[in-house]
């Protein structure tokens, strides 16, 4: 007489244990509880089917909750189930605009909350087993002490030269510059290693560790909506740009020889005779150091009472620092070009040769100056960005350490 087999039925544990048949310790069992198969006494236990369970919802952030970002993240998420019907919806009753799954299993808020609202759940989800689920609850978004606006020195659809750095200015100092500076995003096509920098409370740059590449592609987002700046003060909008990176243009002035020299795409273009700042006074000297084209202007009126000039007009002008160094024409300094040093800091140029560098010139352009016995520095205008090292640069970052 062949033996019978044995096997235990799978345990469900959603809905409790099913029942098991136990089995004889003889190896009989009655012809209730099995049925046998073929000659050799194999046998095939029957089971309860597991209950299925229903579902379960999910709100970010939780009901009653107070003080939530209007930015988000606000969502509702399903599982062991899907979503019947959803909405969120204002104190006036005014639906928010959202996204639901392919598999309606979550949905999400598809645009910004206001400050210091309140917002209502409603909907349901059909569980797995059959039945509905309802979403309710209530939260309201933290209402600032105050707001604090950005404003970005890049415009969309707009072409920079290779050193044009990404400028964030806050309109009030930042408390939480880490904060900030998580919201704050460069994206560029192809990859430039770059990093922000803090030059001070207000103002935050983002330069490439080298030079941009030629054809870059760039987007830059501060995503400070909702994000707390520190002390209460919240970011008042999301500020995005959208821009490329041109040709390749380097100018190397040197202070010494009285040559401004002009490379495109690293081929020498242009050798002009220059006069640059007079060295033997501290407040006329043209500082060495990488500067950066700024503006174009066709005409310029150059005032500077500490040596009784004003509105003194010149032509072809390129302002390359915020210390009033520009690269102009100025015709009565050509017997000095190219042989000794009489500015008031400006590289001067033949009204003709101003010309030329002027229409080949681009905002964003470096302006390599050496020789001189000053250097670039924070004290020189906003686009200082170039005259420190790269390590230097990174140790100014709020999120170095």
């Amino acid at each position: 007489m062949g033996a019978w087999s044995r096997r235990r039925g799978p345990a469900v544990g959603l809905v409790g244990a099913a029942l098991v048949a136990v089995l004889g310790l003889s190896g009989c069992t009655s012809g209730e509880s099995m049925a046998a198969t073929g000659t050799g006494g194999a046998t095939e236990q029957t089971s309860q089917a597991p209950a299925k369970p229903s579902a379960k919802v999910v709100a970010t952030p939780a009901a009653d909750a107070k003080d939530v970002s209007p930015a988000g993240p606000i969502s509702v998420a399903v599982t062991d189930g899907a979503l019947e019907t959803i909405t969120l919806t204002n104190a006036d009753g005014k639906q928010v605009k959202g996204e639901l799954a392919a598999d309606k299993k979550s949905w999400a808020v598809a645009e910004h909350l206001g400050y210091g609202k309140t917002y209502t759940w409603s909907g349901s989800a059909l569980g797995t087993d059959g039945k509905n689920v309802a979403i309710a609850g209530s939260f309201t978004t933290v209402k600032p002490k105050r707001t604090s606006k950005a404003s970005l020195n890049t415009g969309d659809g707009q072409t920079y030269g290779i050193a044009m750095p990404v400028a964030v200015v806050f309109d009030a100092p930042v408390k939480d510059k880490v904060a900030a500076e998580k919201a704050m995003t460069v994206t560029t096509t192809p990859v430039n290693e770059g990093a922000w920098a803090w030059l001070d409370d207000s103002t935050a740059h983002w330069r490439p560790k080298e030079y941009w590449t030629p054809g870059t592609k760039v987007e830059v987002k501060v995503g400070i909506y909702g994000v707390d700046l520190g002390g209460g003060n919240y970011g008042r909008d999301d500020v995005t740009s959208s821009f490329s990176i041109g040709r390749s243009q380097v100018v190397k002035a040197d202070t010494q020889t009285h040559r401004m020299v002009v490379y495109r795409d690293g081929v020498k273009t242009h050798d002009f005779p220059a006069s640059m700042g007079l060295e033997s006074d501290p407040g006329r000297v043209t500082k060495s150091g990488t500067h950066v084209v700024m503006s174009k202007h066709a005409s310029y009126g150059m005032t500077n009472p500490k040596y009784n000039y004003e509105n003194v007009v010149v032509p072809w002008a390129v302002r390359v620092s915020n210390n009033g160094e520009f690269v102009h024409g100025y015709a009565p300094s050509i017997p000095d070009q190219g042989k000794r040093n009489v500015s008031h800091g400006c590289v001067n140029l033949a009204p003709a040769n101003a010309k030329i560098y002027y229409d080949s010139a681009m905002v964003g352009d470096p302006v390599e100056i050496t020789g001189s016995n000053q250097q670039l520095g924070k004290a020189d205008g906003d686009y200082f960005d170039w005259a420190l090292s790269w390590d230097k640069w990174t140790a100014m970052s709020a999120t170095a350490n």
